[in-house]
C-alpha cells in the first residue's frame, strides 16, 4: 500500500459504531464498486432459522480445501450458524482494497482472514472490531503465543483471533547439490547452518543457461518464496524498530549489510535475467504446483514449514533436505521468523456474535488441530505446541528448533505500509536499480513519517 493510499484509509476510515449503511456518509456511491469481482463461494444448504455468516479468504488450494473442512465441521456442530466460506481472488497480504470496498457497499463479510502482522493498522484505521466488546469477561487471547497476541492487539484492545503461525527453512535438492560436488552433510541441521557465501559458490556452479542466453536452471535465487527483507535482515541479526525511540529502523547497519549481499549476488547473477526465470512467482496466487524447487529447476529455496505438504502432493519425487537458513559467516547463530494469519470481525459486519463464535473456533483448537496435522503449519495456541502427533518426522524440526528461535515483524499501527515500503527497496535492491542504502533510507523518512502520528 503506498503511502497516499494509507493516508486515504486513515482519514476516509470505516467509522466505529456506524452501520454498513451509514459508512462513509452513505452505500449508494460505494456500492458499485463492491462488486468489481466475483467471488468463488462455497455453499452448502440453507434453513431458515440459521444465522447467516460470510467468511472472506484469499486462501487457494490445498489450504483452501482444509479451510472448508474446518467451516462444515463448525456448521455441523452449531446448527443454528451457516457460515459460508467465500474465496476471494489472491492479492498481496497487504491488500486489503476489496474489504473496503465492500464493507463500504454494505457487501462485507462477517470474518476475514487477514495476515496477522496488519491487523493493528486496520485497528488504529477503525475498521475491526474490538473483540473484547463480544467476548464478555473472558479473554479472546488467552493462551496464545506471546508474540500472536501481541501481533493481534491494537492499543491493549484484542481485534483479531490468531489462527496459524509458520517458520521459514532452507531446503535444498540433495540429488543437484550431489551433482556440484557438495558433501550433504554441510547441510544437515545437526551440524547448524552453512554461509550464505558457501550456498552462493553451490549455486553458481548449478547455473544452466539456454541457447537464448537466459536461465533454465538456477542454483538460488535469493528472493524466491520466502526469501523476504526481513528474512535476510533477521539473518543479519538486523533490528527493524527501535520502540523506546517510536521509529522503524530499517536502515540499521546490519539489515542495510543483508541487503547489500542479495544486491552483489544478484549482480554476479545477472538481475535481469534472475528476474525473467522467477519473476512470475512474485504473481499473487501463483501455482504450488508449479514452484521452482517442486519441479526441480532451482536447487534451492527459503520457505516454510507448510511446503512440506506441497512436495508431498506436487513433488513426490524430489530428493530433498531442509535445514536452518544461512548465516553470514561460519558460527553465527541461526535465525528464522514467523508469520501467520488470524480471523477479524470488519466493524460494521451484520453478525458479529454468530461471527465471533466462528472465528473463535476455526482459530481455536478445533480449527488449529486439524489445520497444523493437515497444512503443516504450526498452530498458535501454546498447548498445541507440543501435542506429538500433530507433527510427521519433517514437521518437529521447525515446531523443536525453530519456532523456539524465530522472531516476528514489528505489529505497528503502519504494519502493511512498512512491508509495502520494504518491498519496495527490497525490489529495488535485488534489481540492482538502487544501492541498499539509499533505498532503505528511503523507507526510513517515509514510514516513521507515518508512524510519528501514533506515538
Amino acid at each position: 500500500m503506498s503511502n497516499d493510499a494509507y493516508r486515504t484509509l486513515v482519514d476516509s476510515t470505516l467509522t466505529k459504531g456506524v452501520s454498513r449503511r451509514k459508512l462513509l456518509g452513505g452505500a449508494a456511491a460505494a456500492g458499485a464498486g463492491a462488486a468489481l469481482f466475483t467471488p468463488k463461494r462455497f455453499y452448502v444448504g440453507r434453513a431458515q432459522t440459521q444465522t447467516p455468516v460470510t467468511f472472506w479468504t484469499t486462501f487457494t488450494e490445498p489450504d483452501l480445501g482444509i479451510l472448508q473442512s474446518i467451516t462444515d465441521d463448525f456448521n455441523a456442530e452449531n446448527p443454528d450458524v451457516l457460515v459460508t466460506l467465500v474465496q476471494i481472488p489472491p492479492a498481496e497480504v497487504t491488500d486489503v482494497s476489496k474489504l473496503v470496498t465492500a464493507v463500504r457497499g454494505g457487501e462485507g463479510p462477517d470474518v476475514y482472514h487477514m495476515d496477522r502482522f496488519i491487523v493493528a493498522q486496520y485497528a488504529a484505521a477503525g475498521a475491526l472490531t474490538d473483540l473484547s466488546t463480544l467476548s464478555g469477561d473472558v479473554d479472546p487471547l488467552e493462551g496464545y503465543l506471546p508474540f500472536a497476541r501481541a501481533e493481534a492487539t491494537y492499543d491493549e484492545k484484542p481485534y483479531a483471533v490468531p489462527f496459524d503461525t509458520d517458520t521459514r527453512a532452507l531446503y535444498y535438492n540433495k540429488t543437484m547439490l550431489t551433482e556440484a560436488g557438495a558433501d550433504l552433510a554441510e547441510f544437515d541441521a545437526a551440524n547448524g547452518p552453512v554461509t550464505w557465501d558457501r550456498v552462493a559458490e553451490i549455486a553458481t556452479a548449478l547455473n544452466v543457461k539456454g541457447t537464448n542466453g537466459q536461465y533454465e536452471k538456477v542454483g538460488f535465487v535469493p528472493w524466491f518464496n520466502q526469501g523476504w527483507h526481513y528474512t535476510y535482515g533477521f539473518s543479519w541479526n538486523g533490528v527493524f524498530y527501535d520502540e523506546a525511540a517510536c521509529q522503524v529502523t530499517p536502515n540499521n547497519a546490519e539489515v542495510v549489510a543483508a541487503f547489500q549481499w542479495v544486491y552483489d549476488y544478484c549482480a554476479a547473477q545477472g538481475p535481469q535475467e534472475l528476474q525473467a526465470f522467477a519473476g512470475e512467482s512474485k504473481t499473487p496466487g501463483f501455482p504450488a504446483q508449479e514452484n521452482y524447487f517442486t519441479i526441480g529447476t532451482t536447487a534451492f529455496q527459503i520457505t516454510g514449514d507448510w511446503h512440506l505438504r506441497q512436495m508431498e502432493q506436487y513433488g513426490p519425487e524430489v530428493d530433498y533436505g531442509v535445514t536452518y537458513i544461512p548465516v553470514p559467516a561460519a558460527g553465527d547463530a541461526p535465525s528464522t521468523w514467523a508469520g501467520g494469519w488470524s480471523l477479524v470481525i470488519p466493524e460494521g459486519a451484520n453478525e458479529p456474535e454468530a461471527a465471533y463464535r466462528f472465528a473463535t473456533y476455526m482459530a481455536g483448537e478445533p480449527g488449529q488441530r486439524k489445520y497444523t496435522l493437515e497444512s503443516a503449519h504450526l498452530p498458535t495456541i501454546e498447548s498445541l505446541v507440543t501435542v506429538p502427533e500433530l507433527y510427521d518426522e519433517g514437521h518437529k524440526f521447525f515446531s523443536e528448533q525453530l519456532l523456539p528461535i524465530a522472531k516476528n515483524r514489528p505489529p505497528l499501527p503502519v504494519g502493511a505500509l512498512y512491508w509495502d515500503e520494504l518491498t519496495l527497496a527490497w525490489e529495488a535492491t535485488y534489481l540492482n536499480e538502487s544501492t541498499p542504502q539509499e533505498a532503505l533510507d528511503r523507507v526510513a523518512e517515509t514510514v516513521n513519517g507515518e508512524l510519528q502520528r501514533f506515538c
